[in-house]
């Protein structure tokens, strides 16, 4: 991966104190979010001390929902939407942001920097999201912390650092990190990829750290996943770089985009709109976290300022994606040496309502096309330093270049010269000299052919939305199959599916697997006495008390009318009676309104480990329904086992509840057997 910080070296900075490290509740909810067991109920009361970081978390987890999804408007929602690993990283990113706004390195413009790395944030995000390698969440907290030992060294070292700043200021060829190595024995790159791996980020983002801005370092195969968040990181820095560029040279770094992006598997319309979607996504985190941004004007309609080689007045117009472009109007290159061809052929296109640019040779043109992507080019045959068939050649090998038509321009009109310019990929050709009314029929029977081009690429672009909208609707018809709709919980299918995917997944690790089953004490007596409108309020408010105690990695679905199934993966029969007994807590303290009835209730519940003798999931719930059904006899409110081997005394120390022990069995007792209506008015 690169030189590395010596270990001791890094150990001495880490123990000074003045390495950038999170505080207060970021601390807090980052330890949280190491143990097994935390609880989404304990995590949310955390993170609920620090409003800032609320607002920020639920922001992030609405920029990663797709497809139509609902809006996230709860902490507990967010938590689900991004998983523990994103929560623990933002919560270490906004946690800096937030103490080091500024500080005392004077050269370093600490708003400039945090500004760049948000909108680097957001850009990797957006790309994340095309390329679906990591998630995109996790991808935004890549993109805050990717250049974090930049800041770190003008914390650690402000005045030296400021001093190296400053002279590399006044120089315009100076290496950043190369002045860093000689005056602090490392360098920024270097530094930044310590600090992410001491705060626990994937390898594949501490490498992706130290090597993308050093690219070529990197030895992966370009289809391998660690290329690709390379890449993605690449391209994220990019359109910080582009975006925040000078507006005289924002067009020309666009150009530089679109390879990265090619790389991605994303065209330049893709790239534009990424970068439109980035710019709009970081104003309105800017405007959250109070730090400068600007809007800027979108991507597919670049700063006038073109360069000298731009000749036409409708500049503004040249990078344009070829739908914004009107059928009658397009972009054309013409190449040629002789100033007089390409006066004559620049004032026929431009009469005919078309934006004209020229190059005198080769060289340049392949250039000029590749920047302005014209949908039509005049070539002449014998143009210098790269000639006209190597350059027609050479444009078809390129995904720009095989859809412009192309028309070569030949002093020889035998056979075989013009067999050769088709073979080069030549659309059609003019001989010199140039007769106008010749030429004009030609440009009109490449206009047809363009505008058939731009018709068959609107009828895939109406295909491809219609695809997007059908795969919409299919997910969430997907969803809605899979969903149980009084309760929100998944429903009996998905929870077989999960269950076959984390039983296969157990066997192949030998982690152990535990299940739960959950029953509603007397439930039919709730439904006879109060009826099935208050036995549904009594669901929802239930399965909510069930859900907030259980730990963020278990999934719990509803299986029947009053049955709940708990899936508590890497976890064995110990933890998972712990968690069991939570959960029973939980719903006995709970007090179940509906209307003006308040009901106290309780839960049986069995618990069972996956044992190697059993041949399928199945055989594990049948366990724990064993066990439930034993919990119920032993007059409800339990939580039982019928597998032996676990300490019940050790896990109740500490527990409420009575120990009801019997032999190869393990059971938790509070008490009440039947609802108990603690308020009826009427």
């Amino acid at each position: 991966m690169g030189s590395t910080i010596d270990i001791r070296t890094f150990e001495q900075i880490k123990a000074s104190g003045d390495l950038p490290s999170p505080k207060g509740s970021a601390l807090a909810i980052i330890r949280l979010t190491r143990q097994d067991d935390v609880s989404l109920a304990e995590l949310t009361r955390v993170i609920k001390t620090d409003p800032a970081f609320v607002g920020r978390l639920i922001k992030a987890a609405n920029g990663a929902t797709v497809g139509g999804r609902r809006k996230i408007a709860s902490v507990q929602d967010a938590l689900t939407v991004l998983g523990l690993p994103a929560v623990r990283n933002m919560a270490l990113g906004f946690s800096l942001l937030s103490s080091l706004r500024s500080g005392a390195c004077k050269a370093f413009d600490y708003d400039a920097y945090w500004s760049g790395a948000l909108l680097t944030a957001v850009a990797l995000q957006a790309v994340a999201q095309r390329i679906r390698t990591v998630p995109p969440d996790e991808m935004f907290c890549l993109g805050l912390l990717s250049r974090i030992g930049e800041l770190a060294l003008a914390t650690i070292y402000p005045d030296a650092y400021g001093e190296l700043l400053t002279l590399l200021s006044a120089s315009d060829d100076g290496d950043l990190a190369a002045s860093e190595r000689t005056a602090f024995a490392m360098d920024h790159r270097e530094l930044t990829a310590a600090m992410l791996a001491d705060w626990g980020l994937p390898r594949l983002f501490v490498e992706a750290a130290a090597l993308f801005e050093v690219p070529e370092r990197a030895q992966w195969p370009a289809d391998s996943r660690q290329r690709q968040i390379l890449d993605a990181l690449r391209l994220a820095d990019a359109i910080r770089q582009t975006c925040l560029a000078d507006p005289s040279g924002r067009a020309e770094r666009v150009a530089w985009l679109y390879p990265l992006g090619e790389r991605l598997g994303i065209d330049p319309d893709g790239v534009n709109a990424l970068c439109d979607g980035a710019i709009e996504s970081w104003v309105d985190w800017a405007r959250l976290l109070k730090m400068p941004a600007q809007a800027l004007p979108p991507m597919t309609t670049p700063v006038p300022a073109m360069g000298p080689r731009s000749t036409s007045g409708a500049a503004a117009e040249a990078a344009k994606s070829p739908s914004m472009v009107a059928a009658s109007r397009l972009r054309v290159l013409v190449v040629d040496a002789d100033p007089a061809v390409r006066g004559l052929l620049r004032g026929m296109l431009e009469r005919a309502g078309h934006d004209v640019f020229e190059a005198d040779c080769g060289r340049q043109g392949m250039e000029l096309a590749l920047e302005v992507q014209p949908q039509m080019m005049l070539v002449d045959a014998g143009v210098v330093e790269i000639d006209g068939l190597s350059l027609t050649r050479a444009l078809r090998q390129t995904r720009i270049g095989r859809g412009i038509y192309i028309l070569v321009l030949t002093e020889h009109g035998d056979d075989e010269c013009l067999i050769e310019a088709f073979d080069n990929g030549a659309d059609d050709y003019v001989t010199k000299p140039v007769r106008p009314r010749l030429l004009a029929a030609r440009l009109r029977a490449g206009h047809r052919v363009i505008r058939l081009q731009q018709e068959v690429e609107h009828d895939r672009e109406e295909i491809r939305r219609f695809a997007a909208e059908l795969a919409v609707k299919n997910r969430r018809l997907e969803e809605a199959a899979m969903t149980d709709p009084l309760t929100g919980f998944p429903n009996r299918r998905y929870a077989i599916e999960r269950m076959q995917q984390a039983w296969a997944s157990a066997q192949r690790s030998g982690r152990p697997l535990c299940a739960m089953v959950i029953d509603i004490d007397a439930f039919k007596q709730i439904n006879d006495t109060h009826g099935h409108d208050v036995g549904d309020q009594v669901l929802c408010q239930i399965s909510a008390a069930i859900k907030h105690a259980l730990r963020a990695p278990d999934m719990v679905a509803r299986t029947g009318g009053d049955e709940f199934l708990v899936l508590c993966p890497e976890t064995d029969l110990e933890a998972a009676l712990h968690c069991g007994e939570r959960v029973r807590q939980a719903v006995r303290a709970a007090r179940v309104s509906a209307g003006e009835v308040v009901l106290s209730l309780s839960i049986s519940a069995g618990v069972a480990q996956s044992e190697a003798h059993m041949p399928d999931p199945d055989a594990l719930i049948k366990v724990a329904d064993q066990g439930a059904y034993l919990a119920k006899a032993q007059g409800r409110n339990r939580v039982a086992s019928v597998q032996s081997g676990v300490c019940a005394d050790a896990i109740r120390q500490g527990l409420a509840g009575q120990h009801v022990g019997m032999k190869g069995t393990q059971v938790y007792a509070d008490g009440a057997v039947s609802p108990t209506v603690l308020n009826e008015r009427g």
